[in-house]
């Protein structure tokens, strides 16, 4: 079944147990060398400060790497989190990127905080930074049309690159009053996003572009439901762990994992993190992909699946691109 969207990958440069953080920022590098031959649409990284389990901490540097290991692929960020930056700044590094890299440059853009308190202090940051986002979006869109007084941000001014809106619940409705795409996650149900989804195609304001909805989600495809399933299981337990003990541990093997002695609770949470994902045969992944389509009415879907293998990884990801029909999905063999 083909899924008649256009398809990207957003990559949060996880570390895996026993190759470290530097490893992780270079397998993000070849990973996206991977994408961009089974012909995915955009290749996106993540912004985290502090946190041991994930290596991804500067989209801007991270994303100008990847644009020079790539050659076709559009490249940007998944995204940018505002308020731990001053909006000129921003503005200035996507600048030299798209002129870097013309026609291939993304910006998305997000209102989270450092995780911790001590990693908020040491981004000059409180909770409350991100009380201002709203404001922080229109400033950094100035920007980009050359509309801010007495500032120019070079070379960013004048270029036209997409801008787009991480957001779930009430930051729908922002991307709708300022007219920008939405990416959104079910981070609350599947309902709830299609709510949110819904208000903003109703509440889109723009007088040159339509509303545009990016669906992400984590999407494992094996031969078998179980081999699909096992895929996920690494990444969902570091993030089932860091729940419970607000560390995001390295990516260890599935199998050691489901060996552990988890409490009841760990236990369940792991189960509802699995389920709200989604994995299968390719036969199964393309049914399930085709429904949350038709339920969201996804103009294009962002997946951010990770596992402790690199390479059972990039199988899952060709696999997909096969059942997709992406155009080059044949270029990198399984």
């Amino acid at each position: 079944m083909s899924v008649d969207v256009p398809i990207s990958v957003l990559d949060r440069s996880p570390v895996r147990r026993g190759r470290g953080t530097a490893q992780a920022i270079r397998d993000t590098v070849a990973f996206a060398r991977d994408i961009e031959a089974l012909g995915y649409h955009r290749f996106w990284v993540s912004e985290h400060h502090g946190v041991p389990g994930v290596a991804g901490s500067a989209p801007a540097v991270l994303a100008s790497a990847v644009a020079s290991a790539t050659s076709r692929i559009r490249v940007g960020s998944g995204g940018v989190m505002l308020p731990n930056h001053r909006p000129l700044v921003v503005a200035e590094q996507f600048g030299i990127l798209e002129s870097l890299f013309p026609g291939r440059i993304d910006l998305g853009i997000g209102r989270s905080v450092g995780f911790i308190e001590p990693v908020r202090r040491a981004l000059g940051q409180g909770k409350d930074a991100a009380d201002g986002f709203d404001g922080q979006v229109r400033e950094l869109l100035a920007y980009f049309r050359g509309e801010q007084d007495g500032v120019h941000a070079i070379p960013a001014e004048g270029l036209s690159l997409p801008v787009f809106l991480l957001a779930t619940g009430a930051g729908a409705d922002l991307a709708a009053r300022l007219g920008l795409p939405l990416v959104i996650a079910p981070a609350h149900g599947q309902r709830a996003m299609a709510e949110a989804i819904a208000r903003y195609r109703e509440t889109f304001r723009s007088d040159v572009d339509d509303p545009y909805v990016v669906v992400s989600t984590a999407v494992a495809v094996a031969d078998t439901a179980e081999e699909a399933r096992r895929l996920l299981v690494p990444e969902a337990w570091s993030t089932v762990y860091s729940r419970s003990h607000g560390v995001f541990p390295p990516l260890s093997p599935a199998d050691e994992i489901l060996a552990l002695p988890m409490t009841d609770r760990e236990r369940r949470r792991l189960d509802d993190t699995l389920a709200g994902q989604i994995s299968g045969t390719p036969d199964e992944v393309g049914a399930r992909l085709a429904d949350l389509v038709a339920a969201t009415g996804a103009d294009e879907l962002l997946i951010s699946t990770s596992t402790y293998d690199p390479a059972a990884r990039v199988e899952s990801f060709a696999k997909l691109a096969r059942l997709a029909d992406l155009p080059a999905a044949e270029r990198l063999s399984v």
